[in-house]
């Protein structure tokens, strides 16, 4: 376990899941941590319990909302005013099993796990090059390799499966090409990508599922404990510092879906970098 006191992480989605446990073992190491999320009470709730067990008191909140491309530059400016180092971005945030657009004008998913992270990140990214030897990490899903492609149409629409799992898979998919892309874009710098799985976790991603599937389906999930080891890995471990833009399961690197291409991810970064700019 090594010691993190020098090192500041921003886990986004940080309140629940297993975001809350990664920041459990971050502050146990003794790492300062920002809780990045929308609701200012469930945060406040989980940085009270994390400093009680750990004796952590180095979390603070930072008011985000991915879904808002407006709150994503609010959240990063905020934070960068702060004048913290930024070590390690952890993107855990997730949506999933509810329909309908962001309100940035995406497919709710889509939008709320692919392109609020994008723009969060590339705020965010000169600052963790500048903060010195880094990592950036994208929670993504083995669900990504259901996914076929992005129909770029789709993604401005609302959700049209029913439990908008597809759509899921979609944005997972655009998880894993982000931190490919990215991590060949920082070649050099110092700061290394990465994205995982983290095994299907009974965490609150699945809020929006309807109750009766929601409580069935976790009863075949891995704790959020047991789900946040591969993002703990991917933020951490001196056994991947020099390797980036690599796909993660289980703490071992996976050959990610044929799907994630060099061509695809550069197709995606710019055209997220178009969207972002008219949002």
């Amino acid at each position: 376990m090594t010691d993190l006191r020098d090192q500041t992480f921003l886990v986004t989605g940080a309140n629940t899941g297993i975001g809350k446990e990664t920041v459990r073992v971050l502050a146990l190491r003794g790492a300062r941590i920002v809780l990045a999320g929308r609701s200012a009470e469930k945060t406040k709730a989980a940085i009270d319990e994390i400093t009680a067990e750990t004796g952590n008191a180095r979390l603070d909140h930072l008011p985000l909302d991915l879904g808002d491309l407006t709150s994503v530059r609010a959240a990063a400016q905020q934070f960068l005013d702060s004048g913290e180092r930024l070590d390690v971005l952890i993107n855990n945030a997730g949506l999933a099993g509810k329909r309908g657009m962001s309100a940035s004008g995406f497919e709710l998913a889509f939008g709320t796990n692919h392109v609020g992270p994008f723009l969060f990140t590339e705020l965010l990214r000169d600052h963790v090059v500048a903060s010195g030897p880094g990592r950036i990490v994208n929670v993504a899903s083995t669900g990504h390799y259901r996914a076929k492609g992005i129909d770029w149409e789709a993604v401005r629409r609302p959700s049209v499966t029913r439990t908008a799992f597809d759509e899921y898979c979609v944005s997972k998919l655009a998880n894993v090409l982000h931190a490919q892309e990215l991590g060949r874009r920082l070649e050099g710098t110092g700061v290394t990508t990465y994205s995982l799985h983290p095994g299907a976790i009974a965490s609150d991603v699945w809020r929006e599922v309807p109750f009766g599937l929601r409580h069935l389906m976790k009863l075949f999930m891995k704790s959020p404990a047991e789900g946040a080891k591969t993002s703990l890995y991917c933020a951490t471990s001196p056994d991947v510092a020099d390797e980036t833009g690599r796909y993660y399961d289980n703490e071992r690197e996976k050959q990610p879906s044929s799907v994630v291409t060099p061509e695809l991810a550069a197709e995606l970064w710019e055209r997220s970098e178009k969207w972002v700019a008219e949002g």
